[in-house]
């Protein structure tokens, strides 16, 4: 048998075996018992029954709880759930494009160009210059910083890829698109620098990561935006599978590589910068859930690994989110730092796995 059809019989194949299925409602079981504690867990205690009663209105619970679970819980329930999906498609996506082990949205500043997008709507000296501006704005200001934080992530996605045409080391694009993301950071931290102090102290508290910032009304922008990305990089998973195999056997298979670039650079910029605009800069995600989807399904078949992935980012994130609320206390940890005490441990098994980045 040739040896480019044992690759694809090995890697690529979409059949779906009985452990394969197996795990998939594991992580379906896990999924939703992790989304009932995220919600019944926080700084104000309440009954877990209680709890069951207002998400499936089978009873009458105190008016406190029910606001506080439907307006609070609830939508930062949901949040996780699509900032679990959207980074760790997103990361899938770079991966592949790049054949980098390590490429996500974090690592080669595309989370960088986000917020270069939303740095210029937060601390811009026009008429919309903050977040609470913003949020009153309603659906318009949702789509505003939306729409600058997509297009400030493409902005970047599109330099590092007309660099990444010239050069074939792995390592050496990792290191460009992270000194990319120094100079864009760069760029924020000078235009800080000349901005006024309540406008600055607003955006680094942004720059700590939070599912509690979307609202009931944003949270539908978000669900949209979301959708969109992930709907986008479903239709494409063929053409990651190509891509995936190099780009000279993705031509002889007849895909023209320009135009799949450019989808593929549509839904990750569309999932990276609309999570980025509402929940800030959250790391490793993307990184880090690829190559546990990966390592759990044991294929490359993108249409296995993005519901993978969709499945095994949104619990991760959802145990995130619980660990940062240090349930009994009034104190939240930004989520950033759950994330990359979770995510870090992945990524240094990755590195010590491979040996050799070169190879993807």
């Amino acid at each position: 048998m040739p040896e480019s059809s044992t690759f694809n019989d090995q890697y690529l194949s979409g059949r779906l075996s009985p452990f394969k299925k197996l795990i998939i409602s594991l992580l379906i079981l896990f999924l939703f018992i992790f989304f009932i504690l995220d919600i019944a867990l926080g700084s104000v205690s309440i009954p877990f029954l209680d709890v069951i009663k207002v998400i499936f209105s089978t009873g009458s619970v105190d008016e406190t709880w029910v606001y506080i679970v439907e307006k609070i819980r609830v939508p930062k329930a949901i949040t996780a759930v699509l900032v679990g999906c959207g980074l760790s498609v997103s990361g899938l996506q770079m991966q592949t494009l790049f054949r980098n082990p390590l490429a996500g949205p974090s690592v080669l500043g595309i989370t960088a160009g986000a917020s270069l997008g939303v740095a210029l709507i937060m601390l811009s000296a026009g008429s919309v210059t903050s977040l609470y501006t913003i949020q009153e704005l309603g659906l318009n200001g949702s789509w505003l910083i939306i729409v600058a934080s997509s297009l400030g992530a493409a902005m970047i996605m599109v330099v590092i890829l007309a660099i990444s045409s010239s050069l074939k080391d792995n390592v050496v694009m990792l290191i460009v698109g992270v000194m990319i993301a120094n100079i864009t950071l760069s760029i924020i931290s000078i235009w800080q620098y000349f901005s006024a102090p309540d406008l600055i102290k607003e955006y680094l508290l942004w720059t700590f990561g939070s599912l509690e910032g979307v609202t009931e009304q944003h949270l539908y922008v978000l669900i949209l935006a979301v959708l969109a990305g992930l709907i986008i990089s479903i239709a494409s998973s063929k053409l990651l599978d190509a891509l995936l195999l190099g780009e000279n056997y993705a031509r002889s298979m007849g895909l023209t590589v320009n135009r799949a670039r450019i989808i593929i650079i549509c839904s990750t910029s569309i999932l990276a910068g609309s999570i980025t605009a509402f929940c800030g800069p959250i790391g490793f995600i993307g990184i880090a859930v690829p190559h546990l989807a990966r390592s759990l399904f044991n294929t490359s078949n993108h249409r296995i690994l993005i519901p993978g992935c969709c499945l095994i980012g949104t619990a991760l994130m959802l145990i995130c989110d619980i660990i940062s609320q240090i349930p009994g206390t009034q104190t939240t940890l930004p989520i950033n730092v759950i994330t990359a005490l979770i995510g870090s441990p992945v990524v240094i098994w990755v590195i010590i796995s491979r040996n050799n980045l070169r190879g993807f």
